[in-house]
């Protein structure tokens, strides 16, 4: 059984820094895709970053050139560097992968506010 768990979380005001991390515990099968998606109070799971084995990256428009996702294939970790953060991204941030055999996880998500 394969867990994610996400950290980093948290309030900041606009224009300032967050960090998520995210760790794969458990009998893994290497991943091929590590994403970060959010949910926003009365809105639908939308997909923030994401990343494939030969780092290729994927960006949701409104966060390009603000966010950043890196990655461990190896290990099963991945980051989610944001700056220069707006109250419109606050939401529950959920990390994810897709292993080699079709397997996909969730981690339990980790609240995200902008505010000043």
């Amino acid at each position: 059984q394969v867990q994610l768990a996400e950290s980093g979380g948290g309030l900041v005001q606009p224009g300032g820094s967050l960090r998520l991390s995210c760790a794969a515990v458990g009998n893994m099968q290497p991943f091929l895709t590590m994403s970060w998606y959010r949910q926003a109070p009365g809105k639908q799971r939308e997909l923030v970053a994401a990343l494939a084995t030969g780092f290729i990256t994927k960006y949701e428009e409104s966060v390009k050139d603000r966010f950043t996702i890196s990655g461990d294939f190896a290990k099963g970790m991945s980051y989610l560097q944001m700056n220069n953060l707006k109250p419109e991204d606050t939401a529950v941030y959920y990390c994810h992968a897709g292993d080699l055999l079709g397997a996909e996880y969730w981690g339990q998500g980790t609240q995200v506010n902008v505010s000043s």
